[in-house]
């Protein structure tokens, strides 16, 4: 029985986890993890943090905060660092949500988003993807009233990887209500080949506009969970007021501060996600299964039947995918190193033949 003051609320959500850990030799594609592993420079600076771990860290994250700032030509009082993104997601709810208010997110997308309007005893409102599975931002716009704070949008969407334009969101940005906020979640920022975001730019323009960033795709980091934020002053300072002191660990800070300045691990990492997406795209063409158009370190197919058991079959080989996201037919696989995608294609062809 569960404790009685507990509020119900609570019950509504599902503790996230992939189950038991996995085993030590099994081919992990299904968490969006850089195959990679960290910069050697990251590293480094790792072991030589964790020599001061009696240290309480740097509570405000300056000189990754100064980095950044410098590296994005934006205001430091405009970026607040987070114990990964989820962090700083969990705190938007608690700022901005409350009984009687709501938030929008697409469906499927990022499970984190559908957690915070329940803990605030807030609506969430959310909306089907469209027929290319990317976000349908005028039914985003059609939930907008005078109840609507935060309004989630994941570019590159998660699991489908999908794109939204800049031009296309800019005209949601415009018609979104004053007391609300406009959530970009760019965890695959760096693993898309153009400039498409103008989120940075809406930031120091002062609009109702928060862009996310994560150091635990592209960079490997995700073990030492560190996110960023980037809003106008007023929201950093709200944040910084809810947030826990102390919440990102001085090895996650060095780390951070690290991985920015190599620049060509991060260019081998774009070089072998992309070769990764050609290869999973033409095994689909070959074969006859739809695919998104995936911009981020992933493929998410259409294998025109329940892919729950099909993910499980290729886990008894040894091989990790996730299926059961939201669309039951459809599987994401995260690319690997060369002779990781083909040990899943030739586990997946078993099902296909």
């Amino acid at each position: 029985m569960a404790h009685p003051g507990i509020r119900g609320e609570v019950w509504q959500l599902q503790p996230y986890g992939h189950g038991a850990a996995p085993p030590a030799d099994a081919i992990r594609l299904h968490a969006n993890e850089n195959p990679l592993g960290p910069s050697p420079l990251a590293v480094e600076a790792i072991v030589k943090a964790a020599a001061d771990s009696n240290r309480y860290p740097d509570a405000g994250c300056s000189k990754l905060r100064s980095a950044l700032a410098k590296m994005h030509e934006i205001d430091e009082n405009c970026i607040v660092v987070g114990n990964g993104s989820d962090e700083l997601i969990h705190l938007l709810g608690l700022l901005f949500l409350q009984p009687g208010v709501s938030a929008i997110a697409a469906d499927p997308s990022f499970v984190r988003y559908y957690a915070a309007p329940p803990l605030a005893g807030a609506t969430l409102h959310r909306t089907p993807l469209d027929v290319d599975l990317k976000h349908d931002l005028d039914s985003m716009a059609e939930c907008f009233d005078h109840a609507t704070r935060l309004v989630f949008v994941a570019n590159p969407n998660n699991p489908t990887g999908t794109l939204v334009g800049a031009d296309d969101l800019e005209t949601l940005l415009d018609r979104l209500p004053d007391p609300a906020l406009l959530v970009l979640d760019e965890a695959y920022f760096e693993y898309v080949g153009a400039p498409y975001s103008r989120g940075l730019d809406w930031v120091r323009e002062g609009r109702n506009a928060m862009v996310l960033r994560t150091f635990s795709k592209a960079y490997g980091l995700a073990g030492l969970r560190i996110g960023v934020g980037f809003a106008r002053p007023d929201i950093i300072d709200a944040i910084n007021r809810a947030r826990e002191p102390f919440n990102v660990g001085s090895i996650a800070q060095a780390a951070a501060l690290a991985a920015l300045q190599d620049q060509e691990h991060l260019a081998k990492t774009r070089t072998l996600n992309d070769e990764g997406l050609r290869t999973f795209h033409a095994f689909c063409a070959a074969y006859g299964l739809r695919h998104t158009d995936s911009h981020a370190n992933f493929a998410f197919i259409d294998l025109g039947k329940d892919a729950r058991p099909i993910a499980q079959a290729i886990a008894h080989k040894g091989v990790l995918v996730r299926a059961g996201l939201g669309l039951d037919n459809w599987i994401r696989v995260n690319t690997g190193l060369p002779e990781q995608n083909q040990a899943f294609l030739d586990a997946l062809k078993e099902h296909l033949e």
